[in-house]
């Protein structure tokens, strides 16, 4: 039976995880391994492990036989994983993120850097998150947002993406990034395969400082939400707003051939010498 780890980065609280959790009992062995607080934002991060001393204890999800959290980031629980502190792992899937993780905002999701965690480790990674009703905000939802959230919805979904990666595992590890409507199961138009687009549906539009009064140099940013921004059907951004499933597949960070950087090599020529031959 294959074993799968279940984390997030909104904790081990979230209503979210446990509905996530609960579904996925019936495709393996399920230990969830999740943050002891709120991580969103947190990407790939581990965090100053001399400075964060990390500590694991046991934890209770009901519906889930086994759970731990991890005072770090979503990152941090997968990295532990990876080492062998929770057995052996066949697949990783963190989730359900409140807030749409599509465009940009894909590069700052501690749910999606849970799985691109996993995959740098081998193994591959499904990330699940689900649109909010009142548009969040680069790909973060809170509060108000998340009332009446459809969470079977986004939970049903993403067992039936987790059984079909599991029936046949990829020899080489990819993140499955799946984005799900907020609306009942009946009511989603379908599922589209699509490209990254650069922005989210909705982003930060501009910051500003506030000076806080009685501490001197301090300042406070205020942030300003932008509107909706309408993209193409084809992009994450884009299908997930018109009331499709997105599926993604991210691989790893490679090196791009770049023809209009040649001055980076011409200067580093005139700084170092000419770039040797290697040799293997």
């Amino acid at each position: 039976m294959p074993r799968l780890l279940i984390t997030n980065d909104d904790g081990i609280d979230s209503v979210g995880l446990h509905v996530l959790a609960r579904a996925l009992v019936p495709l393996g062995d399920v230990v969830v391994v999740a943050p002891d607080s709120e991580y969103s934002g947190a990407s790939a991060a581990l965090g100053a492990l001399h400075l964060l001393q990390p500590e694991v204890r046991r934890a209770h999800v009901d519906g889930v036989p086994e759970a731990w959290t991890v005072n770090g980031t979503p990152g941090l629980c997968v990295m532990f994983a990876r080492l062998g502190v929770f057995g052996h792992v066949d697949l990783v899937v963190a989730g359900i993120n409140p807030g749409a993780n599509v465009g940009r905002a894909i590069y700052h999701s501690g749910t999606v850097g849970a799985a691109l965690t996993a995959r740098n480790g081998g193994t591959s990674g499904v990330a699940v998150s689900q649109a909010v009703s009142q548009y969040g905000v680069e790909g973060q939802g809170w509060d108000e947002m998340i009332a009446g959230q459809r969470w079977d919805t986004a939970a049903r979904v993403g067992a039936e993406v987790v059984a079909a990666v599991l029936a046949d595992l990829p020899v080489e590890p990819v993140v499955v990034n799946v984005n799900v409507p907020n609306v009942g199961f009946d009511e989603i138009v379908g599922w589209r395969q699509t490209a990254v687009a650069m922005l989210p549906p909705r982003t930060v539009a501009s910051g500003r400082l506030h000076p806080i009064e009685g501490r001197d140099g301090a300042f406070a940013v205020e942030m300003v939400w932008g509107e909706t921004v309408e993209l193409p059907a084809e992009t994450d951004s884009g299908a997930i707003e018109r009331g499709v499933v997105t599926i993604s597949f991210l691989s790893r960070m490679v090196d791009e051939p770049r023809s209009d950087l040649a001055g980076v090599g011409s200067g580093l020529d005139r700084l170092l010498g000419a770039a040797p031959t290697l040799h293997p």
